[in-house]
């Protein structure tokens, strides 16, 4: 398929890893150009946006935006892994009583804003070069460093108990790189008692959603369908429409397009924020705003050709 580019906005199924549904992506396009936004771990379900052509290069963008997750974590054991799919290291009755609506809450509360998380030991985290789950698989556990990540939201729906377990339901809004394991273990560990996430579920990355997502089984059906799978891709522009957009004027189009800098009169927009620059409805560019001398200009981080 020739020209492709765009962001295709996958529900990843359980049981596949994200490079294998890209790997999928890239030979029902027919492109090599084909790249995620945001690794989720085989038995995790969900929005996965995948970049084609051009849209590779946004990759860096919208990687970085806050992601939301349907979770559900249970109280009562923990596990190798920290999710479902380890082996139980540890299990405790649950005083079932004492796991209230309002205890919950407000612990919720408390883990909002920015926290210390030590990635678990069966992450891509990186120590010396080696992957932590290489090391875990060997059986060797290291001291790991913390990380700052943030807690936008923390949102209860729903408390099962179960035969000395308690299954807490809730969503949560977070910055990239946040574990949703290592979460359910340390919200269970100020409860008092050992936890791992049992589901996990990917509803929003950045600005695509799961209602828009589409099942990798309905792609690979439409296969034969090239103008089918064309019209499943979402533009460039669209994809970035989380940022201002700011016309450039006529006599300004063709040096932008060469990635020169151009001023900004009468713009309002933070320093060193993010702009998109637009010709009509054609993106030109993403760019970076500066200051100088005169006042607000754009400085090109990406120039896009006009196909796209």
């Amino acid at each position: 398929m020739s020209n492709v580019n765009g962001v295709l906005v996958v529900d990843k199924p359980a049981g596949m890893t994200s490079h294998d549904c890209v790997a999928r992506i890239r030979r029902l396009y027919g492109t090599k150009k084909v790249g995620h936004t945001g690794t989720l771990d085989p038995d995790v379900t969900g929005v996965l946006p995948i970049c084609l052509g051009q849209a590779t290069r946004l990759v860096e963008y919208l990687q970085e935006l806050p992601k939301r997750y349907d979770v559900v974590m249970r109280i009562g054991s923990s596990t190798t892994t920290e999710d479902a799919s380890g082996e139980v290291t540890r299990q405790m009755a649950v005083d079932t009583a004492s796991i209230t609506k309002e205890r919950v809450e407000e612990l919720f509360c408390s883990f909002l804003g920015e926290i210390d998380q030590v990635p678990p030991m069966y992450s891509a985290v990186k120590v010396n070069g080696v992957r932590l789950y290489d090391l875990a698989r060997e059986g060797t556990v290291i001291e790991r460093q913390a990380r700052k990540v943030t807690i936008y939201e923390l949102t209860l729906h729903e408390i099962q108990v179960g035969d000395g377990v308690v299954d807490v339901s809730f969503t949560c809004t977070c910055s990239k790189g946040t574990y949703m394991r290592t979460l359910c273990v340390d919200l269970g560990r100020v409860l008092g008692y050992p936890a791992h996430m049992k589901l996990l579920r990917r509803i929003k990355s950045g600005p695509f959603v799961q209602e828009e997502a589409i099942p990798l089984q309905l792609l690979e059906d439409a296969a034969a369908d090239r103008e089918e799978l064309s019209r499943k891709l979402v533009s460039i522009p669209q994809a970035m429409s989380f940022l201002p957009a700011i016309q450039v004027k006529p006599e300004r189009v063709r040096a932008v397009r060469n990635g020169l800098v151009t001023a900004l009169p009468g713009v309002s927009a933070e320093e060193g924020s993010l702009i998109c620059l637009f010709d009509g409805d054609e993106l030109l560019g993403i760019h970076r705003v500066c200051r100088g001398d005169k006042g607000l200009y754009a400085k090109a981080e990406k120039v896009f050709p006009s196909e796209v």
